[in-house]
């Protein structure tokens, strides 16, 4: 029924696009209202193909772990942690911290240096906005950690996959190893006190999902399994697609596989690699979230492949 109703709308939206041409083909003179009904249809008739995919409409959990480049690269995961969160806020999505693990060291720019960091992204068309971001990104800069002021080149691996409420999978107890362990981020008199957070493994395949958002242990389990069984079926779909795509999602947070380069020293520019998409307004990306300009390339590039 939800499908139905959603083509449903897809038609309608057609139909209009169709009779504000028709009418606009027939107009006498220009008409600057009808121009704009006409592009506003067309408008929404593009959304449509653009975010045609299975799960682009709901939310999505995003990951983000270190790569090469030591205190460097944990500290790009924060930044890029950050830089989502901009960009949630910009959407008027609601983003949450599932799990969080911290890298030791000094806190040279203020931010707590990551190992990795998980979060929810919940808002209409998540997914879709940000199925495209997953892959290695590059940082360019001089390091805050260098006593030399000596330029760095760090990296961290982004996973996107999409929320998925409907359990497909038939996953037997023996096949999950469960620890509980303490919370390390915010929740009230439970932090530090209770194990309430969860960590599954799912053995066969080594995939893990964790969570520490929730202020009781049953919570985190459901929760975590849920994250668990999108990465199992996105494996089980990317496994029936050709090589090329099953390689892409096992790239190495490394030189020679980012998707992204952002470069702060001794120029300035973000660019994607793979749309050729760039700009010189780096501090707007990394610190407002600007990456609309990225996300609309990326959409239109890869529905054209």
């Amino acid at each position: 029924m939800k499908e139905m109703g959603r083509l449903t709308a897809l038609i309608e939206e057609y139909e209009n696009a169709l009779a504000a041409a028709q009418l606009l083909s027939e107009a006498d003179e220009q008409d600057e209202k009808l121009l704009g009904q006409t592009a506003a249809a067309a408008d929404k008739l593009e959304k449509a193909r653009l975010f045609s995919g299975k799960w682009d409409a709901g939310n999505c959990v995003v990951s983000i772990y270190a790569g090469a480049g030591g205190q460097d690269a944990a500290d790009w995961v924060h930044m890029l942690y950050e830089m989502y969160q901009a960009y949630a806020q910009r959407q008027g999505w609601k983003i949450t911290a599932l799990d969080v693990t911290e890298e030791s060291g000094t806190q040279t720019t203020g931010r707590i240096p990551l190992k990795n960091v998980t979060f929810e992204m919940k808002g209409d068309y998540a997914f879709g906005h940000l199925k495209h971001e997953s892959g290695v990104h590059r940082l360019v800069r001089v390091s805050p950690f260098s006593s030399q002021g000596l330029r760095h080149t760090s990296f961290a691996l982004v996973e996107v996959i999409p929320e998925i409420k409907e359990r497909t999978l038939s996953i037997t107890p023996d096949e999950l190893k469960v620890d509980f362990f303490r919370s390390s981020g915010p929740g009230g008199q439970n932090v530090n006190k209770v194990e309430t957070a969860v960590r599954i493994t799912h053995l066969p395949t080594g995939i893990v999902a964790a969570s520490q958002s929730e202020r009781s242990q049953a919570q985190n389990k459901e929760k975590a399994m849920g994250v668990l069984e999108a990465k199992l079926i996105q494996k089980m779909e990317e496994e029936q697609v050709e090589a090329i795509d099953k390689l892409r999602t096992k790239a190495k947070p490394e030189w020679g596989s980012q998707i992204r380069s952002y470069v702060l020293n001794p120029y300035q520019m973000v660019k994607d690699h793979r749309t050729d998409f760039e700009t010189s307004q780096v501090n707007k990306v990394l610190e407002e979230g600007d990456l609309d300009g990225f996300i609309e390339t990326e959409l239109v590039y890869f529905s054209e492949k």
